[in-house]
């Protein structure tokens, strides 16, 4: 089921793209489904592995 429920970064839940509080643009909250054979999970880790190189201190192993 596609949920069409999103969120704001000011923690505001609401239907529509642009939040009607602050104006900032909405997301949606629920992460991407887990699978086991997941053909783009290479170039992710891949990325990760890119962006914490930089020594990027936001980076967890």
């Amino acid at each position: 089921m596609k949920s069409k429920m999103r969120k704001c970064t000011c923690g505001i839940y609401t239907l529509k793209k642009i939040c009607p509080i602050c104006g900032n643009e909405t997301k949606n909250p629920v992460p991407p489904r887990f699978s086991p054979e997941d053909p783009y999970g290479k170039y992710r880790r891949q990325i990760k592995k890119e962006r914490c190189d930089g020594g990027n201190q936001h980076c967890s192993n």
